[in-house]
């Protein structure tokens, strides 16, 4: 079992985006723990006011609210009681058991998990100390409950391999749902899941999932207003359909709360930096990256996508880094020279000229090894020839192989 904890300050958000996904048929649900109600008589509200009530009793509290998900292996299929139970058992642990929480089986992965919503303020107003939350608390709770429960280990597994959190396969697609409510599923995960700090990098993202938040051209009243849209795009990029205010979802994804997302990110993402650059450098290191469309398909392999940016005349002007291991989005330019689309054109082309020197090299090589192998080849046909041949014998003799003339004795008369 892994355990993935996420703290914030937006209750509203987190119980929308569950609630929402029971609507959409792929979530459900499966316990309310110290509510005054049965949880089918509990409305969307009362779930609300129940946590709300709470937080108001310590204001001076930034980060209230906890989003925690339990995740089994693919192997596991646990029944909804079995859940519940390990869900209760790990709340205990954690020091959350006595407050109040909502639990949501999930169906939308390939693997079973649940989410828990809660926070940490008590019935006195003291809060519920968070900090390393996770090392103090989660990990000898999972570890427990994994013996517990008789769970699958997550010791000795590849996280990358099981539970990486992967992009979202289901795109939004004009006319075959309705537009905002297809909109506000895929903003729900992204806007509080992805880790960006400008609306470019945003929108890397949402495109992926045929949404743009749009602020309309530098001269419309939209973008003098500091209004934002968002639409859904067709197959080629292209918007189709109305496009719906901001502020008409009920998360109310705002340009205003989008620059305070931007601030926080900004901050959180800069201990990750690291993988997408060490994976750029891998990518290149052995020389077989030639083009930015090679690169993206290695890089594809370890859970980072890049998207071009480009001008009207499809020139590549720009590039984006997005990181589903880690969450994050990185403009190219912001991780160093090196990983802006110009640095990364200029080792695509680093690449094309020394492949084409080691192969004029190896071809000059090859010829010189073909050479020689000829005149090898020669020299053993007629080597009789050349033994047997005494035409310049004589040219050149040592020494002492040379027969020394007899001298004549000219005597006298």
């Amino acid at each position: 079992m892994v355990a993935v904890i996420k703290t914030s300050h937006l209750i509203n958000s987190i119980l929308n985006y569950n609630e929402s996904k029971v609507k959409e048929g792929v979530a459900e649900c499966i316990s309310a723990v110290n509510y005054p109600l049965e949880l089918d008589k509990l409305s969307f509200t009362q779930k609300l006011n129940r946590f709300v009530k709470l937080s108001s009793l310590n204001e001076n509290t930034k980060r209230n609210s906890v989003h925690i998900s339990l995740n089994f292996d693919p192997s596991e299929n646990h029944s909804k009681e079995k859940l519940i139970e390990i869900a209760d058992t790990y709340m205990e642990k954690i020091g959350f058991g006595r407050q109040p929480y909502l639990v949501y089986q999930h169906f939308d992965a390939g693997h079973p998990h649940c989410h828990i919503v809660t926070n940490n303020i008590q019935r006195d107003g003291k809060r519920i100390d968070l900090h390393l939350l996770g090392i103090r608390k989660s990990e000898p709770a999972r570890k427990e409950i994994e013996q517990i429960f008789g769970l699958v280990k997550a010791e000795g597994r590849k996280p990358a391999d099981e539970f990486s959190l992967k992009p979202i396969k289901l795109k939004v697609e004009y006319g075959k749902a309705e537009s905002r409510k297809a909109i506000n599923s895929v903003l729900n995960k992204v806007l509080f899941d992805y880790k960006y700090s400008s609306l470019p990098e945003l929108n890397a993202v949402l495109n992926l999932y045929n949404v743009h938040a749009d602020r309309g051209t530098e001269e419309s009243r939209v973008f003098k207003n500091n209004g934002l849209f968002y639409r859904i795009l067709d197959k080629d990029s292209k918007p189709v359909g109305v496009p719906i205010k901001a502020s008409d979802f009920y998360s109310k994804p705002t340009l205003k709360f989008l620059e305070e997302r931007f601030k926080v990110n900004e901050t959180k993402k800069e201990s990750n930096k690291s993988h997408v650059k060490n994976a750029v450098r891998m990518a290149f290191y052995r020389g077989d990256i030639k083009s930015l469309e090679k690169l993206a398909e290695k890089l594809e392999g370890k859970g980072i996508y890049i998207v071009l940016r480009k001008s009207k005349e499809g020139q590549v002007y720009g590039i984006t880094y997005i990181d589903h291991k880690t969450q994050c989005v990185f403009n190219g330019s912001s991780l160093g020279k090196e990983f802006s689309v110009k640095g990364v054109l200029g080792q695509c082309e680093l690449n094309i000229s020394n492949n084409e020197k080691q192969y004029q090299t190896s071809k000059s090589i090859s010829f010189e090894n073909i050479q020689n192998s000829e005149l090898i080849e020669k020299f053993k046909n007629n080597l009789t020839d050349i033994l047997m041949n005494n035409e310049h014998t004589n040219e050149y003799l040592p020494k002492l192989f040379k027969k020394k003339k007899k001298r004549k004795i000219h005597r006298g008369i």
